[in-house]
């Protein structure tokens, strides 16, 4: 499902559920020895999906630890990320000399929580937001932010709040984002966006910079 909206030099692999053929590898035992059962599966099930990538890149699959702020760590030369919901697990790969970055997330195809809306998103994106259709697009949107912190922390190696960026979600299936921190030259990201299967899936990996 998430192929269709990332790049084809990305490597992908996903699964609807939990496999249980799914180990973890080495340091990863450490990451989740006090995780319930429920967290551990998933954990498991979405580095074997990264690890698929990885072998379709052509690398020997290695654990995927994290970094102090606990974003994961990928072989030289890779850039990647992982995602996981209810019913869903994926992970995307491609060569950095390919992509500067990337990042996706998936949600269920339903509206946020009450209260959530308002502390993700600001006033003038919440009035932006569609109304009809079958897109829970208030989820979309968050889901939009999701990837576009996976993609950015990478490149900045610092934190990026929700109300520091402003999303705008196209029909296309495409949505652009501004940045709204001092950042260098990088001042916004292009993704794309998928709903299928009660699933909502975004990706990002273009940046746009001055």
């Amino acid at each position: 499902m998430i192929e269709k909206i990332v790049p084809a030099s990305a490597a992908v692999a996903e699964a609807f559920g939990d496999l249980p053929d799914a180990v973890l590898l080495g340091e990863e035992e450490r990451l989740i020895d006090r995780a319930i059962a429920s967290r551990r599966r998933e954990f498991t099930t979405v580095r074997h999906c990264a690890r698929q990538a990885m072998t379709r890149l052509g690398i020997n699959p290695v654990p995927v630890l994290r970094d102090p702020k606990g974003a994961p760590l990928w072989p030289e030369g890779v850039v990647g990320s992982m995602t996981h919901c209810a019913g869903y697990r994926a992970a995307v790969l491609a060569p950095a000399t390919a992509l500067p970055s990337i990042g996706i997330d998936a949600e269920p195809n339903a509206p946020l929580p009450k209260g959530v809306a308002r502390l993700v998103m600001s006033p003038a994106e919440r009035e932006a937001l569609h109304s009809n259709g079958d897109v829970a697009w208030d989820r979309l949107l968050f889901s939009a932010k999701e990837s576009i912190y996976k993609a950015w922390y990478p490149v900045v190696k610092r934190w990026l709040g929700f109300l520091d960026v402003d999303v705008i979600i196209l029909h296309s299936g495409q949505f652009e984002a501004a940045l709204l921190v001092p950042t260098g030259d990088l001042v916004g990201f292009k993704g794309r966006w998928h709903a299928e299967r009660g699933l909502l899936v975004t990706a990002v990996a273009e940046l746009v910079r001055r």
